[in-house]
């Protein structure tokens, strides 16, 4: 008997059924060892050495699988293929202490029978360099953690973290902010004209240029500016000076790679990216598709390369010669190069293992945000290796005195890998047709008045885009990091945009971090550190010169600060206002739900205020679109000190109020009317319950993921180090849900 392992049981499912009777194949579920919670578990004086336990989830595991390697000739660790499934797998041959002359490591990009085949046939050694960059990754996450989390308790407040990726992504969220808190908005005014030809067909032209010089954006600065050129304009004849007419080609995009396909999912389908990671590991992993049964529908998920296979170039292109017919099929493959900081190509992008599955053939057997993801998955994929799309595009330059006005238009000619991707996006803007040196018809001229805008606050996609830009992370890291700074209340996602906007401890600790370790939240310290990462799995660096060059200036660094800083030094600020209740000093202060004014004078006077009057106009005047049901009136968003909640704005006439139930999309499992939605207790814990309560009293304290357990049909929860388990505390059932590098 030959023993496979792997991490989950539906990849074990799946595998099972393209290897022989002589394959066991057995799931570890996940991480089988890993550093201790309660201490820091690495010996900073010899050598970093890292002190491994099994948790006690795994010990069970542990001893299963040790029973049946006694009975196998050979173990295959069949783990992922990035830095985690190999450090999982060295963890696996180190806990289950496996004999290096019967255990072999097999890696495969899809779970398919031929990619199952030549894995079992070309086995390999475990690579002793990724699992060194790998735990120099861990090590350096528990140095930070574990050594400046503390800091921040005692100089801010319990519950508060600081990470090596964590506080970079919350850095870029803060000084966003400040921008936009700095931002004065320009006024500035464009001029349009409404034209009519001599078939009477009317267009509009945007003014561009004066004297032959392009006018800047900002040019015409206030109403009076533009009244001057709208005098100018009058009593002028309107002519076509320049009509051109030319194609225009647009190549498809890429297929995905991690990060694109977390932005894409954001903003076509307004997923989370840990969402979009937990959908694509079930879609890598393994589905029943009747007859076929588990199959695993996509490549490996958490990747930053660009290239396809050849196999899977030529199945591609088929789908397209036999779907769409020659026309859509260039003539030979496309292939596309990486241009992200750090990118590794060894593997394959995002693909569907055959993409002959078109995404209408599998929807019966998906649920329906895994069909939706399937399919943008598959439509670029597909797209990618397609004919370029031809737009018509036309100019017009017309001339006014010495004034110069443009039309622009396009039409799609031919729409290529669009026929696929979709044409949502193309808007056509048709022009009649106009010959050259026709004089045209003024309709009417519009001044229209603008303001500069800010930059815009981040989203999931422009955080994960941001993120890769600058280096800061993996693929793997960006889901978990995004989800840890939501945790730590140090962002939160806006209800009205779905951006994030840091809040005051966030912004505190990130001002601590920048002033007092700036290493740690320096981007291109950070992104130089995933390069070190990168050398030690390629074996041009070692794992302990890396870790003591980083840890020894750090750790000093630490204890100057701790002896130095007082919680007040960060805390509390002065201000010149005096307590109106006893006539002390007023001070600025952090509290759990972020700045108020506070009197010097505590705890013998105990008046506060908010930390400003803007704040608390701004709190109470957020449109909700609703009205009070007591007195007619608009109900407006508030935030109170349980978070944010719909009042009537007639308050203190009317005290009418409302949850704003943030909904999971979720049936109560009791009572099969209401709905989950999220909710936050008084000690600010987040918690799920049914919508209907009291009459309803289903309570989660972790939140559901919307399956139920395959054991025995309970909700299954997020659980700890992403991974998947059963809410029935009784049931026991658990499964990797999106690992992370």
């Amino acid at each position: 008997m030959k023993l496979v392992i792997v991490e989950s049981p539906a990849k074990a499912k799946t595998i099972g059924k393209y290897l022989g009777k002589d394959f066991v194949v057995k799931a570890s579920f996940g991480h089988v060892r890993d550093l201790p919670k309660s201490t820091i578990g690495v010996d900073v004086e010899n050598g970093f050495e890292p002190k491994y336990v099994i948790p006690t989830k795994a010990k069970k595991v542990i001893s299963d699988l040790k029973k049946s390697i006694l009975k196998a000739e050979k173990v295959y660790l069949a783990t992922d293929e990035d830095r985690e499934g190999e450090a999982i797998a060295w963890h696996l041959a180190q806990a289950l202490k496996t004999k290096d002359a019967n255990t072999e490591r097999i890696t495969f990009d899809e779970i398919t029978k031929t990619a199952i085949q030549n894995a079992v046939q070309n086995p390999r050694k475990i690579n002793v360099q990724l699992v060194d960059a790998q735990q120099a990754r861990r090590i350096l996450d528990r140095l930070v953690g574990y050594e400046l989390s503390p800091f921040l308790w005692n100089k801010v407040r319990r519950g508060l973290s600081a990470g090596r990726v964590q506080s970079v992504a919350v850095r870029l969220i803060v000084e966003r902010e400040r921008e936009i808190e700095a931002f004065k908005p320009e006024e500035f005014w464009t001029i349009e004209a409404d034209l009519q030809n001599g078939k009477n067909e009317v267009f509009t032209a945007k003014l561009r240029t004066r004297a032959e010089k392009v006018l800047d954006k900002l040019e015409i600065k206030n109403k009076e500016e533009a009244d001057k050129i709208l005098d100018a304009l009058k009593n002028n004849e309107w002519k076509v000076s320049n009509v051109e007419e030319k194609d225009v080609r647009r190549s498809p995009l890429p297929p995905f790679t991690t990060s694109t396909l977390q932005q894409s999912a954001s903003n076509r389908l307004g997923f989370s990216a840990k969402k979009t990671m937990m959908l694509a590991q079930r879609l890598y992993e393994g589905v029943e598709l009747g007859e076929e049964g588990s199959t695993g529908l996509i490549t490996y998920m958490r990747t930053d390369s660009l290239n396809l296979a050849n196999e899977a170039i030529q199945n591609i292109r088929d789908v397209i010669s036999n779907n769409y017919g020659k026309d859509y099929l260039p003539e030979g493959p496309k292939y596309y190069k990486n241009k992200s900081r750090g990118a590794q190509e060894a593997h394959e992008a995002i693909r569907p293992t055959d993409s002959a599955r078109t995404p209408e053939s599998v929807a019966p057997y998906l649920e329906k945000d895994m069909a939706r993801l399937y399919e943008l998955i598959w439509r670029r994929a597909v797209a990618s290796q397609m004919t370029e799309a031809t737009f018509g595009a036309m100019t017009v330059d017309i001339l006014v005195g010495e004034f110069g006005f443009r039309a622009t238009g396009s039409r799609v000619v031919f729409p290529g890998y669009l026929k696929v991707l979709g044409l949502d996006k193309t808007k056509e803007v048709i022009l009649p047709k106009i010959e050259k040196d026709e004089v045209l018809n003024l309709k009417e001229v519009k001044p229209l008045q603008h303001f500069t805008q800010p930059p815009a606050r981040y989203s999931e996609a422009s955080l994960v885009k941001a993120l890769e830009e600058n280096g800061i992370g993996r693929p793997s890291t960006y889901a978990p990091t995004i989800d840890t700074i939501q945790k730590r209340t140090y962002v939160e996602k806006r209800i009205e945009d779905k951006r994030f906007q840091p809040t005051d401890v966030g912004k505190l600790v990130n001002d601590i971090l920048v002033e007092h370790f700036p290493k740690i939240v320096d981007i291109q310290f950070t992104a130089n550190m995933e390069e070190e990462l990168d050398q030690i799995a390629e074996g041009e660096k070692e794992m302990v010169p890396v870790l003591k060059a980083f840890y020894e200036p750090f750790h000093k660094n630490l204890k100057e600060k701790s002896a130095t800083l007082k919680k007040d030094d960060l805390t509390v600020e002065k201000t010149d206002l005096t307590c109106p209740e006893c006539g002390k000093p007023v001070l600025l202060r952090l509290g759990r739900h972020g700045k108020f004014y506070g009197c010097s004078g505590y705890p013998e006077c105990k008046y506060t205020a908010p930390a400003s009057e803007e704040e608390k106009s701004e709190m109470e005047a957020a449109p909700s679109g609703k009205k009070c049901p007591d007195c007619g009136k608009d109900l407006v968003i508030k935030r109170g000190r349980f978070g944010v909640f719909l009042g009537c704005s007639g308050y203190p006439e009317c005290k009418h109020t409302e949850r704003i139930e943030k909904k999971l999309g979720i049936t109560c499992p009791k009572c099969g009317q209401g709905e989950i939605v999220e909710r936050k207790s008084k000690r600010g814990k987040y918690f799920y319950g049914c919508n209907r309560y009291p009459d309803c009293d289903f309570v989660l304290w972790t939140k559901p993921t919307g399956e139920k357990c395959p054991q025995c049909g309970s909700l299954l929860v997020f659980a700890k180090n992403n991974s998947v388990a059963c809410s029935n505390k009784d049931c026991g059932f658990s499964k990797e849900g999106s690992p992370t590098e």
